[in-house]
């Protein structure tokens, strides 16, 4: 029945994926803590201004993809397609300002409208990393230092490139938009229907355009860095030569805008030609405008975005789960025993697995299907010498143990 389907675009986390998953935000946080980040979260939904108000009114995102409802109060809602502005949000609602700098990491499941591949799903999940507060360029070094380190510690970062790009501060934009105006104007009636709507509100998102016509026009447009003032280009040429200085290699990409509006100076990605289509893995820049769009004071801030489902596709398979140790009783009074004995040992830091029904021989198929490292066997006669019988499940060896040195003999399966 179609009803018991999951939604198109969406996909069930079962436990082989849901460990990769893990692994992925398991070292995220542990390399950020590092960096002083520290973890928030933030609603899943948010009203619909949040995003309209930011993310800009030309691009795909909320023109297209956002899940946006009425809910039954009355208020536009939408599933947050993106977390940098629910958390500038949170910042500014929680009267944060004072304490900036502030350095946030975040992750969780976005929300976008979307055709379904490789990748990409209409609910899907992404680590979130924000320096609000920060005007000097060593904020994007460091960002995109913490980014690399992650990707290191996930064993990716050698098949992932770094595109940088310098989109400028507002003077430098504003001189590129008049450029690609001009530019753009000539082959308007080339352009594809979404960039002819952008020609005049927002220009630079045609260069981020997939039509193939759009492609061909654009392959003549002007370079961003001929309109580059010379703050900005100092600016730029301080990350470069910092990520030059701390190993960092990188690919200048003169066509890299990104996909939201709210970004200026610095915009990177980290690529990979592994996963088709979709092969951007991180990606993000700087947002000084950002929180002044929302009504706050004018802040600097700059942050990335990493998608967990691509790079749990990347990563090479983790490492188990914590084997569990059987519990294998044999009896009415042995299985009151064993039921208690598991208590015991799970309070005593063991994982252990107690299979309710089953003889021997079924109980023993069990132990084997869920991996268990040792096998507790127990029954009349083990009772009756108070102890049990320990199967080592690699090796078949049986040691016959007393239950005051269970937990000792037991220390290896931990």
């Amino acid at each position: 029945m179609s009803s018991l389907q999951p939604v198109r675009g969406t996909h069930d986390l079962l436990p082989d994926e849901m460990r990769r998953h893990r692994t992925v935000v398991d070292a995220a946080r542990s390399v950020s803590s590092r960096y002083g980040f520290e973890e928030i979260a933030t609603p899943i939904f948010e009203f619909t201004n949040v995003f309209s108000r930011t993310l800009g009114d030309t691009s795909d995102v909320v023109t297209k993809e956002m899940y946006t409802f009425e809910d039954k109060g009355g208020e536009m809602i939408t599933l947050r397609p993106e977390n940098t502005a629910s958390v500038m949000r949170a910042y500014l609602s929680n009267g944060m300002q004072q304490l900036a700098p502030c350095r946030f990491f975040s992750h969780g499941p976005m929300f976008r409208y979307e055709r379904p591949q490789k990748g990409r799903q209409r609910q899907f999940h992404q680590l979130n990393a924000e320096l609000i507060g920060v005007p000097d360029p060593l904020a994007d070094v460091e960002m995109l230092t913490m980014g690399a380190h992650i990707l290191k510690e996930l064993g990716v970062l050698e098949r992932t490139t770094l595109e940088i790009n310098s989109l400028g501060d507002m003077d430098s934009r504003q001189a590129y938009r008049e450029l690609l105006i001009a530019y753009f104007s000539t082959y308007e009636s080339d352009l594809s229907a979404d960039s002819r709507a952008r020609l005049t509100k927002n220009p630079l998102r045609i260069l981020d355009s997939k039509d193939e016509k759009d492609r061909e026009i654009l392959s003549g447009a002007p370079d961003m860095a001929a309109s580059i003032n010379d703050d900005s280009r100092c600016f730029f040429d301080t990350v470069l030569e910092r990520l030059t200085k701390l190993g960092i290699s990188y690919s200048l990409n003169t066509r890299l805008v990104r996909g939201l509006d709210y970004y200026c100076h610095t915009a990177f990605e980290f690529t990979t030609t592994e996963l088709g289509a979709q092969g951007t893995v991180m990606g993000g820049g700087r947002y000084d405008g950002l929180i002044e769009q929302m009504g706050g004071p004018a802040t600097p801030g700059v942050g990335w975005a990493a998608g967990i489902e691509r790079l749990s596709m990347m990563i090479n398979e983790p490492v188990p789960d914590s084997m569990p140790v059987s519990i294998i009783p044999i009896g009415d009074v042995a299985f009151e025993k064993g039921f208690a004995l598991a208590n015991d040992l799970r309070h005593a830091g063991f994982n252990i697995d107690f299979g309710v029904s089953g003889n021997m021989k079924k109980r023993m198929k069990r132990a084997n299907r869920v991996g268990a490292r040792a096998a507790i066997m127990l029954g009349d006669d083990e009772l009756a010498r108070d102890g049990v019988t320990v199967r080592d499940m690699e090796t078949g060896e049986q040691t016959e143990v007393s239950f005051a040195m269970l937990e000792s003999q037991l220390d290896r399966y931990r």
